[in-house]
């Protein structure tokens, strides 16, 4: 099963919803993250600290992918037109992260625009950061998608601190010492099982 993670805005939790996910299944199966996002940020994370799984660039993965059950791909913050395309064919399932501000969601919008015109069918909409209450900003974006009837997760992932202490350790949030680590890798499992049931 390939997923490839993308989005035509940066800082909406793309690397961390790829590493998260790409930790998940690597419980149900051998995994590997491509980083083929120019910033080589999996790349940088793996390498600050130990991950569950193999992380290699877009260049040195063809011939290790016949070994693995499972491949996530980071991809480039707004990619091409052609790119996109391109990834949509080449993998089971698009993963598109969003945050809930209006910024976000307007990129989500061209990105939905442009998949539509290439008959893309095969991706899920997630959004991410989402804030804790009182903000309503995560259920009215849910809100405002669903009426929209755009595929989207049942499965959000809330804005915790703990995502950005294992980033810079290298690790998975669930590697963590933070108070609501678990419940933020309780997020990612969700969205795991949600991956393999599609």
């Amino acid at each position: 099963m390939i997923i490839t993670v993308a989005s035509f805005k940066g800082g909406v939790g793309k690397t961390t919803t790829a590493v998260h996910l790409a930790a998940f299944l690597q419980t149900q199966g051998e995994t590997l993250l491509i980083d083929a996002d120019p910033n080589r940020s999996a790349t940088g994370w793996a390498q600050r600290g130990p991950l569950p799984f193999e992380v290699v660039d877009e260049w040195r993965s063809p011939r290790r992918i016949r070994k693995f059950d499972y491949i996530v791909i980071d991809t480039r913050a707004r990619p091409a037109h052609d790119d996109l395309a391109l990834l949509t064919d080449s993998c089971d399932l698009l993963v598109l992260p969003t945050t809930p501000d209006v910024m976000a969601l307007d990129a989500l919008a061209l990105t939905l625009e442009y998949l539509h015109q290439v008959g893309a069918s095969r991706y899920r909409i997630l959004l991410t950061v989402i804030p804790p209450k009182p903000s309503r900003e995560g259920e009215q974006a849910r809100a405002m998608l669903i009426e929209a009837q755009m595929p989207l997760f049942e499965t959000s992932i809330r804005r915790f601190a703990a995502f950005q202490k294992a980033a810079r350790a290298g690790v998975p949030v669930y590697d963590i010492k933070d108070p609501r680590a678990a419940e933020a890798w309780q997020d990612y499992e969700q969205l795991g099982k949600e991956v393999i049931k599609i």
